[in-house]
């Protein structure tokens, strides 16, 4: 067997995206929880059971990358990764070169990815990336590359999560879409106002930024339930739950070119 095949690990506030990668094509990938921290010895036996798992396609990975944006975790993980497959992985940041150009020294790593994943996959068009994640974020990218900049809101679970926890008789619902947009019973009457209510934020802030800026964007979504929002409006054209590891893997090509 050839090696070949790139591991490319999403760091997020709420989920850790792992994913085996040749060229742009995902062949296979799985999430763990971020929270509780873990060590690296803890991380190295929860691995092991994936590496039981799929070990035909871990047996070619050949090249790791690494973005994050739980700094207190990266080194952990990298460490994990390096002793489990004896690869150096290469972890990427807003500083790691690429034709996409920003002027910000606060940037997450995952907007950066999201940005350059855009710019190299759907070229030669204004684009929006909007990150369904742990914050909500929609991130404006021009036709050459540059950074228009960013928009962050609290995330869809974040906020329902708050909703749930500082009410005494609000349950956690399943994300659908409600029966109604006026409910009649507690679940239904979230629904509408998560749903629905992130539908017409995002929509909202689709329309703002187009009139700021006088011209028509292709708009992305991605990140956990950015696939529930893609059916319900017309507003996004594309849904793709790897575009960050989309990116981590451009940037892993690029600065090894």
């Amino acid at each position: 067997t050839k090696l070949i095949m790139l591991l490319a690990v999403n760091i997020g506030n709420s989920n850790i995206r792992f994913a085996v990668v040749d060229g742009q094509e995902v062949h296979l990938s799985w999430t763990i929880a971020t929270k509780p921290y873990r060590t690296a010895g803890e991380f190295y036996m929860s691995f092991q059971t994936y590496k039981e798992q799929y070990k035909n396609a871990f047996g070619k990975i050949s090249k790791i990358v690494v973005g994050s944006v739980v700094p207190q975790q990266t080194q952990v993980i990298a460490k994990m990764l390096q002793k489990t497959f004896s690869i150096k992985p290469f972890i990427v940041n807003r500083d790691t070169p690429s034709e996409v150009t920003h002027h910000s020294n606060q940037m997450g790593t995952d907007l950066y990815a999201n940005a350059v994943a855009a710019h190299y996959l759907y070229p030669n068009q204004k684009k929006i990336i909007i990150d369904f994640g742990t914050a909500l974020t929609l991130t404006g990218v021009s036709e050459t590359g540059e950074m228009l900049g960013v928009i962050i809101a609290p995330g869809v679970v974040t906020s329902l999560q708050s909703l749930v926890n500082n009410t005494a008789q609000l349950p956690y619902i399943e994300l659908n879409e409600p029966k109604s947009v006026l409910g009649m019973d507690t679940e239904t009457c979230m629904q509408s106002g998560i749903i629905y209510g992130y539908t017409a934020m995002v929509e909202g802030l689709i329309e703002r930024i187009k009139q700021t800026y006088q011209s028509d964007f292709l708009v992305i979504s991605t990140g956990g339930v950015g696939h529930i929002f893609r059916k319900l409006t017309d507003k996004i054209q594309v849904d793709d739950k790897y575009h960050t590891i989309k990116g981590l893997s451009l940037l892993y090509n690029l600065h090894k070119k």
